[in-house]
């Protein structure tokens, strides 16, 4: 189920972009977590260099995006969770819920200005749920965790 709602977060009311896949939470944390991965389901990141493979409060970097190169920074880090800054860009909260039985949500947190990229986050979850079923297939598991 893809939801679009507003919803207060740690960082205020945003508009939250989320979808339930039949994964457990920590493959999906996984993927989000990976700065060298954030091209595989990001419509607009081309490539990152990144401080560090793995997001972490402070991780720093630059991302490309088409035409340009962008300079980011993590501003936070939580079980599940991270936010961080990209000058001209709106920047999303990303953040994975634990459902049990091997299912979560995936949810980006986007402020009220930035609304108009609620388009680009729906293709990102989309892009997400192929993405972690692509990795099944490639480790030669069932087409969706048992």
């Amino acid at each position: 189920m893809t939801r679009v709602q507003r919803r207060r977060t740690p960082d205020g009311d945003r508009v939250e972009i989320s979808q339930v896949l039949a994964v457990a939470p920590e493959r999906a944390w996984e993927l989000l977590a990976d700065t060298m991965r954030w091209p595989d389901w990001s419509p607009v990141v081309r490539e990152v260099e990144s401080t560090d493979r793995r997001v972490r409060e402070g991780t720093t970097g630059r991302i490309r995006v088409p035409g340009v190169w962008l300079p980011f920074t993590v501003t936070s880090r939580t079980d599940r969770r991270w936010t961080w800054r990209v000058p001209c860009v709106p920047s999303a909260g990303h953040r994975v819920d634990d459902l049990g039985d091997r299912r979560c949500r995936v949810v980006f947190e986007v402020p009220f200005h930035a609304a108009g990229s609620v388009p680009i986050c729906l293709e990102a979850l989309e892009n997400i749920e192929s993405t972690l079923a692509e990795d099944r297939t490639a480790a030669g598991e069932p087409e969706a965790d048992q």
